[in-house]
């Protein structure tokens, strides 16, 4: 496995150019399943998860084919398997997006549970209701979710038990071809979701209300091709500017959206940072100033995401003052917490919330990642430490950070990758 090698205690300064979000990339890569016709997907960035998902159309028979300027050309016409095995599926949760797309269009499909998740414990089970309450005959048998449909899927009121992001993009895109109207109450409400629904739209989905938590989706008979972009990626935009924050920098994020970062920004502000945006670009100016610690709650959007968590806890680590966490979204989000003590950080975890003590300097150590965000907070960290870091488990990494050893050398840092076969 991949290793990086972090020598920290620089201020990061200078300009990293945001790519395309890797969670709004995943659904606009599994849509065009619906389409009878090609589509064309600009700004996909080059990520472990996109890959994937594409190896996952391939293995049905789906035409992909890789542009230039980081566009993807897709064609489902020639689709010959319905089915999403486990070998490709089990290592990403996305996968199952591409259920309400097959049984949408070609009225079956089976996918592999990914990871193997029990169905009661994750939002899974909420993807599987809201496609029963369509019509879709649904079985659950040897780690797979197999479904069938009887004509075409039909539009129907569906309330979420909890807010949902990909049982939302699930049903979304099932509900373009149901017979009749499909309302999803209790929808999230991210800017991925927005992203979604354009590129249906596109496509000549009829859709109203995507970015509420109210979704009305008017099905048709079919969609066609068309062309549509990603946008910016919204975790990877506030993750530089933690590390320009944390390093006591002045970093500039281009190609990115203001917008979507509203929650990240205020409590940047809140701990000291001067910002400045425009249309697309975030200008960051720490002015060499210590942060100051910020208490925080994530929720879903538009309130703080919990994929900002980590790397703010790795800020609140050299903060000025003492923090409050609380993680509201997913269990376990805080396994970078023993992994961030070893840089000598002060954090104390009860239940779901982490109550983090500021020091001063944190000191280089080896760590391992446990996860992507969580992986992240551990470069963050090494970024601001003295001495030389080595980050194991760098996998977890490559899933959704884009070029992350070039973006941050051209702002400054000194780190390199110590890959797993040569040992340099």
């Amino acid at each position: 496995m991949d290793k990086l090698l972090i020598s920290g205690g620089r201020a990061l300064r200078g300009e990293v150019r945001i790519s395309g979000a890797k969670n709004a990339a995943l659904p606009l890569l599994v849509s065009p399943l619906l389409a009878d016709g090609v589509v064309t997907i600009g700004n996909v960035p080059h990520l472990q998860d996109v890959t994937t998902i594409l190896q996952v159309l391939g293995r049905m028979g789906v035409t992909v084919t890789m542009m230039e300027n980081n566009q993807v050309e897709i064609d489902a016409r020639t689709l010959t398997s319905a089915v999403a095995p486990y070998e490709l599926v089990r290592t990403m949760r996305a996968s199952i997006l591409v259920l309400g797309p097959l049984l949408a269009r070609h009225g079956e499909a089976s996918v592999s549970l990914p990871g193997g998740c029990a169905i009661g414990s994750r939002p899974v089970d909420q993807h599987l209701k809201a496609l029963v309450a369509m019509g879709a005959d649904i079985r659950v048998e040897n780690g797979y979710v197999h479904g069938k449909v009887n004509g075409r899927l039909k539009g129907t009121r569906l309330v979420f038990d909890m807010v949902t992001v990909g049982g939302t993009e699930n049903i979304l895109m099932a509900a373009t071809l149901a017979e009749g109207t499909t309302v999803i109450e209790n929808a999230a409400r991210e800017p991925e979701i927005v992203n979604l629904a354009d590129i249906l739209k596109a496509m000549g989905a009829k859709i109203e209300g995507a970015g509420t938590d109210t979704i009305t989706v008017h099905g048709v008979e079919s969609l066609h091709g068309c062309t549509h972009d990603v946008i910016p990626d919204r975790i990877e935009t506030g993750s530089y500017l933690c590390a320009a924050a944390m390093t006591g920098g002045h970093v500039r994020t281009t190609a990115a959206d203001p917008k979507q970062l509203d929650a990240v920004l205020l409590k940047l502000q809140e701990a000291g940072a001067v910002i400045t945006t425009g249309p697309d670009w975030i200008d960051l100016d720490m002015q060499g100033r210590r942060p100051k610690a910020v208490s925080f709650r994530t929720a879903p959007h538009p309130a703080f995401p919990t994929d900002m968590q980590a790397q703010f806890m790795a800020l609140n680590t050299i903060a000025e003052g003492t923090s409050t966490i609380a993680e509201t979204i997913f269990e376990n989000r805080f396994m970078h917490v023993p992994e961030l003590c070893r840089f000598g950080a002060k954090v104390a975890v009860d239940g779901h919330t982490a109550i983090v003590t500021g020091v001063e300097k944190l000191q280089a150590a080896p760590v391992m990642a446990t996860d992507l965000r969580a992986s992240m907070s551990l470069v963050l960290a090494g970024l601001a430490a003295e001495g030389d870091t080595v980050i194991d488990r760098l996998y977890h990494m490559d899933r959704g950070y884009e070029r992350l050893e070039e973006k941050l050398a051209g702002l400054g840092a000194q780190l390199r990758r110590i890959s797993a076969r040569s040992g340099s």
